[in-house]
């Protein structure tokens, strides 16, 4: 265990907050950015899935690269391109300007989670892995909850002032790395990078059929709950009928029910089996969906009864994702990085499909919304124990 743990926790954290941060900011000036930049509610769908696409992209490449150079020259290289590419959102003079800006920063928003996540499996172990990585994900959890808020605040000072302030936190964050960030990964531990080992790496990941349905089912987890983070604009102004200071009656909850499923993970450790948890995460994930589903066709949406349901699938997400993030890591203990790479990518695939295709489709009818979450839930729900029984029967990896 480092020295520091709890500095490099708080750390980790913050590095896994630029994510949510750079999706939820700006979700508030929607609007006044459409006005301005002359884009359709559509294309300004585009600037969540266009960055998820280049995030999703690069992420096979991050987790590879810190197993071969180290941890912390990805994280701080990442973290210099993405200030500058919040620089470049803040004074973009078009939409399709402002479009290649989220690009490169969805190119460089990923090492924070992927990198920290491998950091966390090189410097702790067992149970205690899965406390830490329980609590990077209750710090982590704040951020969503706060970032529309504050995006509704800086709306007085016009669009851009989200993207200064995603500029001035991630300077924050270099700064405090370059000066607390240890090297948890060695020369003597390291990989090389070559195109032909990494693409042969992630072939022999690939045919962990367990790697696949746990990465997937993880993915599928938090799109019920991304499905509606994609589509908060619409939920929040149209159907909740809020402003955009507001998004706080959304989001509080939500991230909310993450933190507590979370903390609950990291309680659970060591005390509860594995397996155990996650029947019981997800039988609360489905009940809660269907609770959802029955409300949105049985009454007209009001706050708070209609996030309530939501709330209590983020906290069931939460306490499921800790224990199958560790599984998944510990499948290729020597290619940790890579593994949390792929994961990453896997998961991404799904969430690029669900805030392009199915937000875009669903967002405006909230019986559709509740449907198309539930759908996801089950999906996951499905891989799980697909996962749980190739683990059972020794099949695959």
């Amino acid at each position: 265990m480092p020295p520091n743990s709890r500095g490099l926790i708080v750390l980790l954290a913050g590095l896994s907050m630029i994510g949510p941060f750079a999706i939820d900011t700006f979700f508030p000036a929607f609007p006044l950015m459409a006005k301005e930049l002359s884009a359709t509610p559509f294309q300004m769908q585009q600037t969540l899935s266009v960055y998820l696409a280049a995030y999703g992209s690069m992420a096979l490449l991050h987790g590879a690269l810190s197993d071969a150079i180290g941890r912390r020259p990805v994280i701080i290289g990442s973290l210099v391109v993405f200030t500058l590419a919040s620089v470049g959102c803040t004074f973009a003079r078009s939409f399709d300007e402002l479009l290649a800006w989220r690009a490169l920063q969805g190119l460089s928003a990923g090492p924070g989670v992927i990198v920290g996540r491998a950091i966390v499996r090189d410097c702790f172990e067992g149970t205690q892995a899965q406390r830490v990585m329980s609590g990077i994900s209750m710090l982590f959890g704040i951020a969503p909850a706060i970032a529309p808020i504050v995006g509704g605040y800086l709306l007085a000072f016009g669009w851009r002032a989200s993207f200064v302030f995603l500029t001035l936190l991630t300077g924050v964050l270099l700064l405090a790395c370059l000066r607390y960030l240890p090297e948890s990964h060695p020369p003597s531990a390291r990989v090389p990078l070559r195109i032909g080992s990494l693409a042969s790496g992630y072939a022999s990941i690939l045919k962990s059929r367990k790697f696949v349905l746990l990465a997937f089912a993880a993915g599928f987890n938090f799109s019920a709950i991304f499905l509606y983070i994609a589509s908060a604009p619409v939920f929040v102004f149209e159907h909740l009928g809020m402003n955009e200071r507001q998004f706080a009656a959304f989001f509080v909850p939500t991230i909310g029910g993450m933190i507590f499923g979370s903390f609950l993970s990291g309680k659970l450790a060591g005390r509860a089996d594995s397996a155990k948890v996650l029947a019981y995460a997800y039988l609360a994930m489905l009940a809660a969906g269907a609770i959802n589903v029955a409300y949105t066709q049985l009454f007209e949406l009001a706050w708070p009864m209609a996030v309530v349901p939501i709330m209590l699938v983020a906290a069931a997400v939460a306490l499921s994702f800790p224990q199958l993030s560790i599984m998944l890591l510990d499948l290729f203990p020597e290619r940790r990085g890579s593994a949390s790479s792929l994961q990453m990518f896997l998961s991404l695939i799904v969430n690029a499909l669900v805030a392009g295709m199915m937000a875009p489709w669903l967002q405006h009818n909230a019986a559709h919304l509740a449907l198309g979450a539930l759908a996801l839930t089950a999906s996951g729900a499905v891989l799980c124990v697909l996962a749980l029984r190739t683990r059972i029967l020794g099949v695959g990896h």
